[in-house]
């Protein structure tokens, strides 16, 4: 039992983005500069959204639990990055990889389920507005976000139980700037095979589903859009879902060709670029669709602002 566990390894290389001295600077300016935007532009949004009585709905309610996840999602491995690039080293430790992974993964496969209930709320709103109130309960939205994240934990202890089972002699560098788990899968002296058919039902399970909401939503709403007679209110229909159409694209897109459709001969770099859309860009996308872009957001802003300054 002893010997099925052992492993020689106890921290792995993590390449990061460049070995190039002169662009690691910028890099590092990059992801410091990505950090502090995401985090206190998600502070910002939470922060309005609980603030102002106007934006307590389902739509807002959701967008502040996505603010919190880009927040949390962000924070899993760039200030490791950050520490890496000052401290001149790309070491993590044993146990600290399989951890990231385990708090991507979860972010991950939460934010898939919480973007589909908020297709899903579109839905509802523009297709059946009559019943709207009735279907997007409070309680019904709270079971929405706590199922959503209560699959991503049961979906990233799976795979983290299987990691823990699997044993590493050697090599352990890691061409990516995350641990991620396909390449932990080849690192691995075990056998693996069973741990990659799990990994690769689940997460084909959690996008298709996901995805497939999303497009089924969005069609509803398309096919309700073509029938109102206004264009000023067809366009307003269009464009309140626009944004959010645009950043479940670059989210599955990114992510279903970074673990489904990445090219055998350059799996590495390949894989390496598209995370970069999910992991540092989309919550900057997020922020700016949601919050900057968001009229009511700004607008409710503007009027705790006026609040504060008249109350003194």
């Amino acid at each position: 039992m002893a010997d099925r566990n052992v492993s020689v390894i106890t921290e792995f290389i993590l390449l990061g983005m460049t070995d190039d001295p002169e662009l690691s600077t910028v890099i590092f300016a990059l992801l410091l500069l990505i950090y502090l935007i995401t985090v206190l532009g998600s502070v910002w949004i939470i922060t309005v959204i609980l603030a102002s009585a106007l934006l307590h709905s389902p739509k807002y309610f959701f967008l502040c639990q996505l603010a919190f996840l880009d927040c949390c999602y962000s924070s899993v491995f760039i200030p490791k990055m950050l520490v890496n690039y000052i401290a001149g080293q790309k070491v993590i430790s044993y146990y600290g990889c399989f951890l990231q992974y385990s708090f991507v993964n979860m972010f991950l496969t939460t934010e898939c389920f919480l973007l589909a209930a908020m297709a899903y709320d579109r839905y509802v709103a523009i297709c059946r507005p009559l019943h709207y109130k009735g279907r997007m309960t409070p309680t019904f939205c709270l079971v929405l976000v706590t199922a959503s994240y209560l699959l991503g934990c049961a979906n990233s202890l799976t795979h983290l139980s299987g990691l823990l089972g699997l044993s590493f002699c050697g090599p352990n560098i890691i061409n990516h700037f995350f641990c991620d788990i396909p390449l932990l899968f080849q690192l691995s002296c075990s056998d693996t095979q069973s741990n990659q058919i799990l990994f690769i039902v689940l997460s084909g399970m959690t996008s298709v589903t996901t995805f497939l909401i999303v497009v089924f939503s969005y069609l509803g709403i398309l096919l309700t859009v073509l029938k109102i007679q206004s264009r000023r209110s067809r366009f307003k229909a269009t464009s309140t879902c626009a944004s959010h159409l645009t950043i479940v694209t670059l989210f599955y897109g990114t992510v279903i060709f970074t673990y489904l459709g990445t090219s055998s001969s350059c799996p590495y770099n390949t894989a390496k670029i598209l995370s970069v859309f999910y992991t540092l860009l989309l919550p900057v996308l997020n922020l700016v669709t949601y919050g900057v872009r968001n009229t009511e957001a700004k607008e409710a802003m503007r009027k705790i602002i006026v609040r504060r300054i008249f109350a003194q």
